[in-house]
């Protein structure tokens, strides 16, 4: 069983914690602890066997609290757990917000004892949800939340049969392949409609309304007859990102002009992102390859989450 160990608190940062016998937590944080506030590094947990493996490789006991842990626990494998999963203690709802942290150096006592230190690697760092209070004895029930992604395809030869959805494809193991070393989890529905404006309304919508976090659409982002994806995209778009999309037409327009016709566009629709790509398999490559690089940051600001602390 998965538990809480010990609940620990402190009064000062850059200190030592120290076991209590039980703790409220409210919407910032644990009543009357030091790091409680209203980023999203409220409550934190360091699991009991990272502790003993840390204490046998430094040659020296450490306690729960010693590295400044909220809630130290047993049974529960952290390294599981990815961003935005639930632990629920009880009535406490918590949401991971972070794992691991920069190292504090010589700012940091263990680090000055023995050279290193247990957090950076093995922390975990939540916000509140819903408070309550806790104690040590306490069940832990991990609530995975995978990254919704959405992809639709729009042709209307492939939809038809006519010929093989490779794109669609494309950007799926594109996906895969980027979140597979890191702490996301992904789910993905995938869609195959012609270009009918109709359909891809619907699919969007449903999406948005069901929590997708992000929707790839392939196809339709030429100036044909049939290309109507960023018509249909664009004014539902609730904040605009244009900068991704024009930087990837300019890139690849230097030496292959004809990519400056793509009129993909890029944004929110409420918190949903959504990138609308072009429909060959090449172009669904170059395209992936740079949205890959600000699709982290981009899921972080979408939770609220400064990256940057």
């Amino acid at each position: 069983m998965s538990q809480i160990i010990s609940v620990n608190t402190s009064s000062e940062k850059g200190t030592i914690k120290l076991p209590v016998p039980r703790a409220t937590v409210d919407a910032i944080g644990i009543v009357g602890d030091a790091h409680a506030g209203s980023g999203h590094r409220q409550v934190s947990l360091l699991a009991k066997e990272s502790i003993d493996r840390f204490s046998t490789q430094a040659g020296k006991t450490y306690h729960p609290g010693a590295f400044a842990e909220n809630l130290t626990t047993e049974g529960l494998d952290l390294a599981t757990i990815g961003l935005r999963d639930r632990l629920r203690i009880g009535p406490v709802d918590l949401e991971v917000t972070q794992i691991g942290k920069a190292c504090h150096g010589d700012g940091c006592a263990i680090f000055r004892e023995v050279g290193t230190c247990v957090m950076p690697t093995d922390g975990i760092f939540t916000r509140v949800m819903q408070g309550g209070e806790i104690r040590p004895g306490d069940a832990i029930l991990h609530e995975p939340r995978p990254l919704q992604m959405c992809i639709v395809t729009l042709s209307d030869r492939a939809s038809s049969g006519a010929y093989e959805d490779r794109s669609g494809p494309a950007i799926r193991a594109r996906i895969e392949q980027h979140f597979r070393d890191s702490r996301w989890a992904t789910a993905t529905t995938v869609h195959l409609i012609p270009d009918d404006a109709g359909k891809l309304q619907t699919i969007l919508r449903q999406a948005v309304a069901e929590g997708a976090d992000a929707i790839f659409t392939t196809g339709g982002t030429g100036i044909g007859p049939r290309d109507i994806t960023p018509d249909v995209v664009g004014p539902m778009l609730t904040k605009p990102i244009p900068g991704i999309m024009e930087y990837i037409r300019v890139k690849y327009g230097a030496s292959i002009p004809s990519a400056l016709l793509s009129r993909g566009v890029a944004g929110l629709i409420n918190s949903t992102l959504v990138f609308t790509l072009p429909g060959s398999e090449k172009a669904v490559k170059e395209y992936m390859d740079e949205i890959c690089r600000i699709i982290n940051h981009a899921l972080l600001m979408q939770m609220d989450i400064d990256a940057h602390h």
